[in-house]
């Protein structure tokens, strides 16, 4: 039963399948779904993949193969709630690790081009505290860091 009302649709040029394989080994829980393949006399090369379906902690997600200069930007970005310094780590290293590109403030680029947010839900709150100077001084720390390191962003939020 399809349950899902909206999911990302990612336009690659001719990397859908290599970054679907690398978004399923990344991520646990994740798997792919479905996949179709050009056909002779399709606009891509027969027998390359034109689409696939895969999930990502449940979420669905189409990738297709569209074979144009189509590039992401960082308009659109996937936010990643890790609750722990190890999950950060883990999804930001694999990203690094694989071609990614570090932007700022738990943003990282992955080598496909696509923006992650790899950020504890705890920041957005402390961001959002009523008390307007442990808000300021989470967003100091923030605005220092590259990855997100929770120790530093607990401490500015205490005032240590």
């Amino acid at each position: 039963m399809d349950t899902q009302k909206i999911a990302p649709f990612l336009w690659f040029e001719n990397q859908a399948e290599q970054a679907v394989n690398f978004y399923v080994s990344l991520f646990k829980d994740a798997k792919i779904t479905d996949t179709t393949r050009y056909g002779k006399g399709a606009p891509g090369p027969e027998g390359e993949v034109m689409v696939m379906g895969f999930e990502l902690f449940g979420q669905e997600f189409v990738a297709l193969n569209g074979n144009t200069q189509c590039k992401f930007n960082d308009s659109v970005s996937f936010y990643v709630k890790c609750h722990t310094q190890q999950e950060i780590d883990q999804y930001w290293d694999g990203i690094l690790a694989a071609g990614g590109q570090t932007l700022a403030c738990g943003w990282i680029r992955d080598q496909y081009g696509v923006a992650w947010q790899i950020t504890p839900p705890m920041l957005p709150e402390m961001l959002q505290d009523k008390d307007p100077e442990k808000a300021a001084r989470v967003m100091q720390a923030m605005m220092q860091m590259i990855k997100i390191d929770i120790q530093k962003i607990q401490d500015a939020y205490d005032g240590k």
